[in-house]
């Protein structure tokens, strides 16, 4: 709250807490006798673009899910539902007035909770299988819907981030529509960066690359000066390109 940027940090944890107040996310209660509940903290990170310049700041409140105790906080860190009671302090910043021991009772999850990634992904699921979409066998972040004319698209999802590609751009749209009418979601348009790798639109196709995560890292552990090695490799090896 002392940094330069201290108005983008507001905004980004206002963001953030409309989007859990908007989800219904917990009640005000009484903590009740015998329970302990569990810690919160923000964590703020600066979302960068593929040039260093800052992207966005983001703001996120994350419950200490570490200190469940197994089988008593949580029955199976892959629980389905939000069956247990999970109760929480409230965050600094925004603790009700007159209401200062009281705690928050969750009613859906929230980062850092052990049940939160499979109830998160077994929502996206029941929604896209439900609207036609086929889950990949062979990775189960990946769905695909075609026609009979082979118009369709792939959706990637990495837990709350999705890349979406099709043979058209209506295919792409419609499947944005969808996805917007049921879940709240921020359309980043035209991919150039996800998950480090950039994507790079050329003449002959698409290009992807990680040069310039590669030389953040370089850089972060003081190694961008250092002098490059061939890497050892098999000349006799003959490679074929992945038809798959």
């Amino acid at each position: 709250m002392k940094s330069h940027d201290v108005a983008f940090w507001k905004e980004a944890i206002n963001d953030e807490m409309d989007s859990i107040m908007n989800n219904n996310t917990w009640v005000l209660t009484d903590l009740p006798p015998g329970c302990k509940p569990l810690g919160c903290k923000w964590i703020f990170k600066r979302k960068l673009k593929v040039d260093g310049t800052v992207e966005k700041f983001k703001a996120r409140l994350v419950i200490q899910g570490f200190k469940q105790k197994s089988w008593i906080d949580y029955f199976d860190t892959y629980a389905p539902e939000l069956e247990e009671e999970v109760y929480m302090n409230q965050p600094l910043g925004f603790i009700v007035p007159d209401n200062e021991n009281k705690v928050f009772k969750l009613i859906k999850s929230l980062y850092g909770l052990k049940q939160a990634p499979k109830q998160w992904h077994q929502k996206f699921d029941e929604v896209v299988l439900s609207n036609g979409y086929l889950l990949n066998q062979a990775n189960k972040c990946v769905y695909s819907k075609f026609d009979a004319s082979g118009k369709g698209v792939i959706i990637c999802l990495y837990v709350d981030d999705m890349l979406i590609f099709g043979t058209d751009q209506v295919q792409v749209d419609l499947t944005k529509e969808f996805l917007s009418s049921r879940f709240s979601m921020k359309d980043m348009r035209e991919a150039d960066v996800i998950l480090g790798i950039r994507i790079k639109h050329e003449s002959n196709g698409i290009a992807i690359s990680q040069t310039h995560y590669i030389e953040k890292v370089l850089k972060k552990f003081n190694y961008f000066d250092c002098t490059p090695v061939s890497i050892p490799l098999d000349t006799c090896e003959k490679l074929m390109p992945n038809k798959g």
